[in-house]
């Protein structure tokens, strides 16, 4: 595995997109790992201090991704090093869009990312230039469908991403209006974790569990742990963290979810960032899921849970933990030799999924079918490595060397 990934990570990538902002010192790049079937996918990220080797590196890991979600396309990011609180963010993007609209109309399909939005900016914009939908590359490149077709695909896209979650199956609160955007990512992570029990041994209901951040992906993760019957103990986001031992009812982790500030946990008893950091690590806990920032995870911490009876870690986030390596740093090693650590690429694919699902022809639009076919992709994923290595340790590298084995 090791030989293959240092082939993939050295591979250069097919094309680099470089643009300088004349505006204002914002630049930007889309780096297209491969346009294997014709095309490449991968979503705008914008945060200050991003250069290219980060925007390289998440295309890298897009590719990944598409060998589990489909389409059976290459990897590809954009990427805007810009300050996403300036007041002058809207113009950056309207003007980054334009310069690279030629390849979402040809070969290159994105959408939202860190601190770009996909509803509010990426499509009116992309609209705006002439694009179709952000997705418009990936079918003219890969599926190559009659016009017609494309006009029907495209609306089916469009309708399911955004579409309003109407059965109280998936969402937390219909009134509220959660769209499966809100909710895909978060509910793959969860389902990853009953989809290991049941495959590898063992059962979800009971399990205590740990969460690490609170934006869109960590809360959904923590909604539906807990509606799966486990017992979230601890989580902790950059605001602070609350802790009960015994596991929050489901009640009480559907109201942090429904309090929640933007992307923070609200919460009365909130400890301290400070305070929760120090003890969250020592909770006794078989389940931990990842989904703050990248690059996070110490070794220090994930020993610590590790020797408090840790089982199953599901990423939520890329990359969590703090290795400078691409993909498989010491740290990942480490952990996937220690206990079952279910690979980003597998248990973070639901928005991937998402895209792919509604670019198939005409596929069925409930909340069920949706959230089932995201279910049942990561269930087969598990399988399949289950079927290469039915040990619990090393199923990371296992399901990387699947993966590599079909990009190499």
């Amino acid at each position: 595995m090791k030989e293959l990934l240092k082939q993939y990570e050295d591979k250069a990538p097919e094309i680099v997109f470089h643009w300088n902002d004349p505006e204002t010192e914002a630049e930007g790049w889309t780096v297209i790992n491969s346009l294997r079937g014709g095309a490449a996918g991968g979503g705008t990220r914008m945060r200050e201090g991003l250069d290219m080797n980060e925007v390289l590196s998440l295309a890298k890991t897009m590719e990944v991704k598409f060998t589990v979600s489909g389409p059976a396309i290459g990897g590809a990011k954009s990427g805007i090093n810009f300050n996403p609180r300036d007041p002058r963010k809207k113009g950056v993007l309207e003007r980054w869009y334009k310069a690279v609209s030629p390849l979402l109309k040809s070969y290159y399909g994105t959408g939202g990312d860190l601190n770009v939005d996909e509803i509010h900016e990426v499509i009116p914009i992309t609209e705006d230039c002439g694009v179709w939908h952000p997705q418009e590359g990936v079918f003219n490149g890969h599926f190559k469908p009659s016009e017609a077709d494309k006009i029907n695909r495209i609306g089916q896209l469009r309708q399911g991403v955004i579409k309003v979650i109407e059965s109280k199956d998936y969402s937390p609160d219909i009134r509220r209006k959660y769209t499966v955007a809100d909710m895909i990512t978060g509910y793959g992570v969860a389902v990853a974790v009953k989809h290991y029990y049941d495959i590898y041994g063992g059962d979800i209901k009971g399990k205590k569990a740990i969460v690490q951040g609170f934006g869109n992906v960590g809360s959904a993760a923590a909604y539906y742990l807990a509606q799966m019957g486990a017992n979230v103990i601890g989580i902790i986001d950059i605001a602070g963290g609350v802790i009960k031992e015994e596991g929050f009812t489901f009640e009480e982790i559907t109201d942090f979810f429904l309090n929640k500030k933007g992307n923070t946990l609200a919460a009365a008893n909130l400890i301290p960032f400070e305070e929760m950091n120090r003890r969250v690590w020592e909770l006794p806990a078989e389940i931990f899921a990842p989904c703050a920032a990248s690059r996070l995870i110490t070794r220090k911490q994930i020993d610590s849970l590790i020797d408090n009876r840790l089982e199953v870690v599901s990423c939520g986030a890329n990359v969590p933990f703090a290795d400078k390596e691409i993909f498989f740093g010491e740290i990942m090693e480490h952990t996937d030799k220690q206990v079952s650590l279910i690979p980003d690429f597998i248990s973070n694919c639901g928005m991937a999924r998402v895209f792919a699902y509604f670019m198939e022809r005409r596929v069925e639009m409930t909340d069920e079918a949706i959230f089932e076919d995201t279910s049942e992709t990561i269930r087969k994923a598990l399988t399949n490595t289950h079927g290469h290595n039915a040990s619990k340790t090393n199923i990371s590298s296992t399901a990387f060397e699947i993966a590599l084995k079909q990009l190499i």
